[in-house]
């Protein structure tokens, strides 16, 4: 127990024992002074009508403190906003507030503003609280006639050729029995040729992702085609009802038949009360009498779909969808903080690799092996957890490097690399320099892997994941044994790494033919060669 609270219950007890003690010394002076000038029998009396009465004032003490405690039970009208919505708004609101922070860290002054401006964007709809309604689907379904007939104006231009509206263009509408207001959007059709058709498409997917509500628009059966983009906004969580246009270009057996297939085939995603069928501009009708009549827009069981969904989900959606879009923010600053982090930390390896190169060029080992350049290893471990945010001290640094050594050597990856490099090598280097330099550059092979490995587990924070450190390190291996990897890298390395040997060796040269200029002569020379070769065979052979 805490001494602080220990001693806070002593001083309790202290307190409350000389209370008591004053009590029992009150009630025995009292009980003295009524039975000497009354009655023993009164005293008694007395003394039993005090006790009653503080027992009397002790439980009703307890009992009011208890009913304090309890929760209190609020009656009346049920809160205006559903409790889950409120916690869907506050995850989103901390969702931004860890957006920010993170923003912060991207270099890259385009992404940073374009994710601030995006952050803006999901506060003011919140703030807002409109429902967000995107008309979606192929060019010329009757996409804009659909919101046409919604609005009750001419909101847009309706015509028959693809590519009618090339802008999303949002317009109000206020629902009768319905809180909220509707922004209803007309986005460009999906599907249409050339690149501006692509364009177009590419700016009505990112304006559906944003929708609370989809409206996808169709004139007949659904297409392969059309499937595809409406299970991809389903499977983000988008609510949609697909809309059966122009069916009053069909029979009524026919447009039945249509309509039981399109819930067929969108079962398990969309709802079959979230397909209905409309008419948003009938066509012309010439009567007997050869006048044109226009009928009126067969819009209704649309407009009863979406209300019923706003009045039983409208909170709902809304909240999803805030949070939705927080947490693809979310995902979109955290990609691009990965990513900077990888072009940080692929630089850091690269650079490592040319160092643990240099070290063996200058003390070249009978062997490559990762222990030789331990050092320059544990220091690239600690410059690659640093970009990741994580402190990580030279001893552990050292105990990683090891780890990661003793795991290529098992794998067999050391000889593996050596035989790659030397592969290469021999096509551009001979002489007595080429030893050097299948050590050099297989200590910087081996480097580089060690150092991808690296990021993988630091990306990962600090976990090598359910294969192990074998299953990355493999991994690695193979994505960098590639041949047109191999080229590059050997190329680099000649730059680097050989081309300096060469330099030093020419220079190293001159000095070594003065040496064996004034080297002594042996006092012995066996005039038999051949005579002294066997005998130093044979004293090899018993050795």
């Amino acid at each position: 127990m805490p001494l602080p609270r220990l001693l806070t219950l002593i001083a309790a007890f202290c307190l409350a024992l000389g209370l008591i003690i004053g009590l029992v010394s009150s009630l025995t002076g009292l009980y003295s002074q009524v039975a000497w000038s009354a009655s023993p029998l009164l005293a008694n009396l007395l003394i039993f009508l005090i006790i009653v009465l503080l027992g009397t004032l002790i439980f009703a003490l307890f009992y009011y403190f208890r009913l304090l405690q309890r929760p209190q039970k609020v009656k009346g009208k049920r809160p205006i906003n559903p409790k889950v919505p409120v916690v869907k708004s506050e995850a989103a609101s901390e969702n931004l507030k860890a957006i920010r922070q993170q923003v912060d860290r991207i270099q890259d002054e385009v992404a940073r503003q374009a994710l601030l401006l995006r952050a803006r964007e999901i506060e003011a709809s919140m703030a807002r609280g409109s429902v967000r309604v995107v008309v979606f689907g192929t060019g010329s379904a009757g996409k804009t006639s659909a919101v046409n007939a919604l609005v009750g104006r001419m909101a847009g231009q309706v015509g028959a050729p693809m590519g009618t509206t090339e802008v999303g263009e949002t317009y109000t509408l206020k629902l009768k029995g319905i809180d909220r207001e509707l922004a209803i959007t007309d986005t460009p059709g999906i599907l249409e040729a050339g690149v501006a058709g692509t364009y177009r498409e590419e700016l009505a997917r990112q304006l559906a992702a944003r929708a609370d509500l989809i409206l996808f628009v169709l004139d007949g059966d659904l297409r392969k085609s059309e499937y595809e983009p409406l299970r991809t906004l389903a499977e983000i969580g988008k609510r949609s009802i697909v809309v059966f246009n122009k069916v009053d270009l069909y029979p009524d057996t026919d447009r039945d038949e249509i309509l039981d297939r399109l819930r067929q085939r969108v079962k398990g995603f969309v709802s079959a009360m979230d397909v209905v069928a409309i008419s948003a501009n009938p066509q012309k009708v010439v009567l007997e009498d050869g006048t044109i009549f226009q009928p009126d827009p067969d819009i209704m069981p649309l407009i009863r779909r979406v209300a019923a969904i706003l009045r039983a989900e409208g909170e709902d959606l809304i909240a999803d969808n805030i949070l939705l879009q927080s947490q693809h923010l979310g995902d979109q600053a955290r990609k691009l903080i990965d990513a900077q982090r990888r072009r940080q930390a692929d630089k850091a390896v690269e650079r490592f690799q040319w160092i643990g190169a240099g070290v063996i060029a200058v003390t070249p080992l009978p062997v490559v092996d990762l222990l030789a350049t331990a050092a320059v290893n544990a220091q690239m471990v600690v410059e690659i957890a640093k970009i990741y945010g994580c402190e990580l001290n030279i001893d552990r640094a050292k105990e990683l490097a090891l780890s990661l050594a003793k795991t290529l050597a098992s794998l067999g990856i050391v000889e593996g690399v050596i035989q790659v490099v030397s592969r290469a090598l021999q096509l551009s280097v001979a002489g007595f320099v080429l030893g050097k330099a299948i050590q050099a550059v297989s200590a910087a092979y081996l480097t580089r892997i060690a150092g991808k490995s690296f990021i993988e587990y630091f990306r990962h924070d600090q976990d090598w994941g359910d294969g192990g450190i074998t299953e990355v390190v493999q991994r690695q291996f193979q994505l960098n044994r590639k041949d047109e990897f191999v080229k590059a890298f050997v190329k680099d390395a000649i730059a680097r790494v050989v081309e300096p040997l060469n330099i030093y060796q020419q220079e190293s040269e001159p000095e070594l033919e003065m040496s064996a200029e004034l080297e002594p002569e042996p006092l012995y020379q066996s005039p038999q060669h051949d005579d002294w070769e066997t005998h130093t065979n044979k004293r090899n052979d018993e050795w």
